[in-house]
């Protein structure tokens, strides 16, 4: 099972050999690809053969590229991610409104209750018993938005009142670089699961590729938050992105059992998939700390 996270930050060119990745930079080194779960290659002035791009599409290997200020910027996704791909999308065709309808307000109930509970560890009790208090409040598809006014609560009660998720500041960077990561994740497995990530369930934006994976990762970001606030962040550095990028690996509680956070979105994708193939709500499976 893979489950390295490799990051490339250097000038070097990356080849294929007998199974490994090749790094030749100034030193040369080899990573057995079946260990890699995701490649992040920090750097525009690393080079790629095609031999090895299609060895890391065979794997499924997540490979997120960089721009000049080492945010990611884009990612390599396969045209076809399972071997029922047909299939799938047929079944993605045919869910219904009420079902899309019924997980996304399971899902903002979640991501909710997720950020309540950050806040309670964090002692801002009062704020915490107000986004309880949302969860009941709503209603199908969040038409109220209980969502939107929960985040206004959540970030200022977190990060002071003066916080604005629009302002261009290095707690900002760092949480939108590590919604990036997340979100490159939720692509892979949505894409390797045979499904499209441009049709959503609540996002619709036709100028998103990943609209999809933006809706079934809200409860997610919450992890990217909890490590944003455990560090001291006055500037953007590579071992704040080093943190971020970590969080893959770290362990959470889903389905009775410790697991990555990698292998916990599989888990938890799997469950959205029988939710809306079966029309069974209850499938939704969950993570906790």
């Amino acid at each position: 099972m893979s489950w390295r996270v490799v990051v490339v930050s250097s000038r070097c060119k990356l080849d294929l050999k007998m199974g490994y990745m090749v790094i030749r930079g100034e030193e040369t080194k080899r990573i057995y690809l079946e260990e890699i779960s995701v490649l992040m290659l920090e750097n525009p002035a690393i080079s790629l053969t095609g031999c090895l791009l299609e060895a890391l599409v065979e794997r499924k290997i997540k490979v997120i590229f960089c721009d000049s200020r080492r945010s990611p910027a884009a990612e390599l996704v396969p045209c076809h991610g399972c071997h029922d791909s047909p299939r799938k999308l047929r079944q993605q065709l045919s869910w219904t409104p009420e079902m899309k309808g019924a997980v996304w307000t399971m899902v903002i109930g979640e991501k909710i209750r997720q950020q309540a509970q950050l806040l309670a560890e964090e002692k801002k009790q009062r704020e915490a018993l107000l986004l309880e208090s949302y969860i009941p409040q709503i209603e199908f598809q969040d038409r109220t938005n209980r969502e939107g006014h929960a985040a206004k609560v959540y970030f200022n009660a977190l990060f002071g009142m003066d916080f604005s998720r629009r302002s261009d500041d290095p707690i900002n960077a760092a949480l939108n670089y590590g919604y990036a990561i997340l979100l490159s994740a939720f692509n892979r497995e949505i894409a390797a699961s045979g499904y499209l990530t441009e049709l959503g369930l609540h996002h619709d934006n036709v100028f998103n590729q990943f609209n999809l994976s933006s809706d079934l990762m809200e409860p997610f970001r919450i992890l990217v938050d909890r490590c944003v606030l455990s560090m001291e962040i006055s500037e953007r550095s590579p071992e704040v992105k080093r943190q971020l990028l970590n969080i893959l690996n770290t362990h959470i509680r889903i389905a009775d059992a410790q697991q990555t956070v990698l292998n916990a979105i599989r888990i938890y994708l799997k469950s959205v998939w029988e939710a809306l193939n079966q029309n069974d709500i209850s499938a939704l499976c969950f993570y906790d700390l």
